[in-house]
């Protein structure tokens, strides 16, 4: 009997001991807290998260959504830039809350990470730039899988994916700075750039000399939306997130916000 009484007296101690820690603070908790949150981005994505060289602010939906989403917590907001090749790997270690920059969902961020509810749904897929004296020269991926086509991309993301998978025979040219892109389609120093339909209607409309030839029929199996990307394992956090979301596409501001940001030739 004294053993078991011992055993008993144990189990009691140990289940006591194990209540009375403090529980480990969420991240909701660390952001109130600390009063900021970070919010990881590329400012090279118009017209999701831009940073506008001339002003040094951040413009785009994103910029929006990352107000909002501050705003809803009383908090302020800290950027933190990040790259599309170091973008993981800067989330992993802790860089940053939540990352906005046009982000897709897909499966392998969602492996290794957790990503919102989608925004943008059916309003995403890859597609090009070119100058528009040659509009007419590229009707589908054989026109742009050729040695004489050279397509520029920026390393690290998805765009990048689609050229290495598709265009084997083109010309690729790596550039690191996407948002240098555009301009160097229309300067010739490049014959597309491979890019999503948001951001090929918004450089039209910036930029007389582009054009967006396929930005109505994107390439075949490329359409996608966008996530708001954080670590795994704070569903707290990330119900909180989708709860923003919600709140957005229930009251019509973030349909109203998909119409300013991605224009009537996207949104229905």
């Amino acid at each position: 009997m004294k053993f078991f009484a011992r055993v008993t007296i144990f189990f009691a101690l140990a289940i006591l001991l194990l209540t009375s820690q403090p529980t480990e603070a969420g991240r909701l908790e660390d952001i109130l807290a600390r009063g900021t949150i970070r919010i990881g981005t590329t400012g090279d994505y118009i017209p999701m998260s831009y940073l506008n060289p001339k002003t040094g602010e951040y413009e785009g939906i994103d910029a929006e959504l990352s107000k909002i989403i501050a705003d809803s917590l009383g908090v302020k907001i800290e950027y933190v830039p990040t790259t599309w090749p170091t973008l993981q790997a800067d989330m992993l270690a802790d860089k940053f809350d939540i990352a906005l920059c046009g982000i897709s969902r897909n499966f392998a961020r969602e492996k290794v990470m957790a990503m919102s509810d989608a925004y943008g749904e059916g309003l995403f897929g890859k597609t090009i730039l070119c100058r528009k004296t040659d509009a007419k020269k590229f009707k589908s991926v054989a026109d742009l899988n050729r040695p004489d086509v050279r397509v520029m991309i920026n390393p690290g993301g998805t765009n990048e994916k689609f050229a290495h998978a598709n265009l084997p025979n083109a010309t690729l040219i790596v550039n690191n700075e996407n948002a240098e892109i555009p301009i160097k389609i229309a300067e010739g120093k490049a014959d597309i750039m491979i890019t999503e339909t948001v951001e090929a209607v918004s450089w039209v409309k910036r930029e007389p000399r582009l054009a967006a030839p396929l930005v109505k029929t994107p390439f075949a199996g490329t359409k996608h939306s966008c996530g708001i990307l954080m670590q795994k394992g704070d569903q707290e956090f990330l119900n909180y997130i989708n709860f923003v979301l919600a709140e957005l596409r229930m009251d019509g501001r973030l349909a109203e916000l998909e119409l300013k940001y991605f224009g009537k030739e996207l949104v229905k």
